[in-house]
């Protein structure tokens, strides 16, 4: 199945697919936009074009696991995306996975502006391979 995967910030969203096997996780683009309804329009014609199955929407719940004002929001996105088409959302733990393509974009010597251009995909990236993974257990 087609998954698409939305890492939900402030300033850039990121947007990954895997393969329709589930294997792997690739990343798409990022979404420059801070006002939502923009965004929505943004992330409906993604999907129009990509046609994915499912929606992984990463929730950066608080390190001990509670959730905050961020979840609710990324909650809201994903009631919207809803409200808009008719695909089944899901969401996925996306603790330290900004932090985990930071390091990746380091290793791999992706520094500066290029670095800051790509976070976002690469982090859509690691919440949709976790979600791949733990579907697999």
């Amino acid at each position: 199945m087609k998954i698409m995967a939305i890492d939900y910030g402030n300033t850039r969203t990121g947007i990954a697919f895997c393969d329709v096997k589930e294997i792997l996780a690739s990343p798409h683009s990022v979404i420059k936009e801070t006002y939502q309804p923009k965004l929505i329009d943004k992330l409906l014609e993604i999907i129009n074009n990509e046609k994915p199955e499912l929606i992984v929407i990463g929730l950066p719940r608080n390190m001990d696991g509670s959730y905050g004002f961020r979840c609710d929001e990324c909650k809201a996105l994903g009631e919207e995306l809803r409200k808009t088409c008719s695909i089944p959302i899901d969401y996925q733990d996306e603790r330290l996975t900004t932090v985990l393509a930071h390091n990746a974009l380091y290793e791999n010597n992706v520094r500066g502006k290029k670095r800051k251009e790509t976070v976002d995909a690469v982090s859509a990236v690691m919440i949709l391979q976790s979600y791949i993974d733990s579907k697999r257990k």
